[in-house]
């Protein structure tokens, strides 16, 4: 994993663990992402007037095959919040009617629908999934505990952002089209990081980043949605579409939602090679890896934090949260970088505060050992017992 570093653009005197946050994206295919933004600037008309619908469909399809759907069923946006408000703003929601989650969502996706909940007179209904997780029965029971014969739609987090637990997905989305409920799943921190097949799973509208565990270039989120529910969706910015001189493209979902006007999507024609990268440097050991390195972190108890999903069964995943002891959390994270180059973000949640490390290919045990020492010198002192 070492090597892997180098092929990245990251600092070198900075041990960073908060690749969850933005993402990183390797040398390689930041080089493509400069090639295609050349392209454009080379001769603009050509690139956006009629090469557009071609390149796009090319990239589309590499995402697609990636991710188990087909490339109809699935647009390109600026990132996942984006595809979530396409989603929360087109749905017919009216008073009376509610909206199902849980206290571990985004702090982005739970604003946006306690605002569309507030505009429309809908409920948004956050179902409570106490700490510390033990298994995914604990997040199936809790969450539909929860519903009522008012639940309109079922929106959850894959890989949940604060507390970076992966919530049963399938087993609640089978749940909800039994009962008729709409299903809308933000997997922001899926892609990359655990498998897809979006088909199979079943929701009806997923959202998703390509920059953050895909390592894509910033700016390349896609929205999936199932064909039968495609026409309750309405764009967020209105532009030609099938009226326009561009003419009717493959179906009314891509018409709608793909050109927007003028934009560079060199990120999103950068995406094939992102997912080439992933192949041709083994992903699937990295990843495990990776999980490897973060299952080793012992300083975590020593130190006397809590891992936020203790318990028998085993998160595999890149990124794990933990409980910190009561702390001033913003001037906590501003030591750690600011004394101690170490990037890891500190998340207030629920009236606690977290800690939510990321390991990547790039990352060593070096770059935990470095937080490990820096925690137990910021830190306050832990009580005699």
């Amino acid at each position: 994993m070492a090597e892997l570093r180098k092929l990245f653009l990251l600092r070198e005197d900075v041990a960073f663990l908060n690749h969850g946050s933005f993402g990183a994206c390797p040398e390689p295919v930041f080089e493509t992402y400069q090639h295609w933004q050349r392209e454009l600037e080379a001769e603009p008309v050509e690139f956006l007037g009629r090469r557009f619908e071609g390149l796009l469909a090319e990239a589309r399809g590499a995402l697609a095959a990636f991710l188990g759907c087909d490339p109809l069923d699935l647009v390109y946006l600026p990132n996942a919040t984006t595809a979530m408000n396409v989603v929360a703003r087109s749905l017919p929601l009216g008073p009376g009617d509610e909206v199902l989650s849980t206290d571990h969502e985004y702090g982005a996706v739970d604003r946006m629908w306690r605002y569309v909940c507030a505009e429309r007179g809908a409920r948004y209904v956050r179902a409570e999934v106490p700490l510390p997780v033990r298994s995914s029965e604990d997040v199936v029971e809790a969450v539909l505990a929860r519903r009522t014969p008012r639940t309109r739609v079922l929106s959850l987090s894959h890989i949940t952002s604060p507390t970076a637990l992966l919530v049963p997905v399938e087993e609640l989305v089978r749940r909800a089209r039994e009962e008729g409920v709409l299903t809308v799943v933000d997997g922001a921190h899926a892609p990359g990081q655990i498998p897809l097949d979006l088909e199979l799973l079943g929701a009806d509208f997923y959202a998703g980043n390509c920059h953050k565990w895909l390592l894509s270039p910033k700016g390349a989120g896609f929205l999936y949605a199932r064909r039968g529910v495609q026409g309750l969706l309405r764009p967020l910015v209105v532009s030609w579409g099938p009226e326009g001189s561009r003419g009717p493209g493959p179906s009314p979902f891509l018409d709608e939602l793909e050109w927007t006007g003028t934009r560079d999507i060199s990120a999103y024609l950068a995406v094939p090679a992102a997912i080439q990268f992933l192949k041709e440097h083994d992903w699937d050991t990295v990843r495990a890896r990776s999980r490897e390195l973060l299952t080793e972190f012992s300083w975590a108890v020593e130190l006397g934090l809590q891992p936020v999903g203790a318990g028998p069964e085993p998160w595999p995943l890149q990124m794990r949260s933990f409980l910190l002891p009561p702390c001033d959390g913003r001037a906590l994270q501003r030591g750690l970088f600011e004394r101690w180059k170490v990037e890891v973000p500190v998340i207030p949640w629920n009236s606690r505060l977290l800690l939510r490390v990321s390991v990547q290919g790039y990352n060593t045990g070096h770059d935990l050992d470095s937080l490990a020492e820096a925690l137990a010198r910021e830190l306050p002192p832990r009580p005699a017992p």
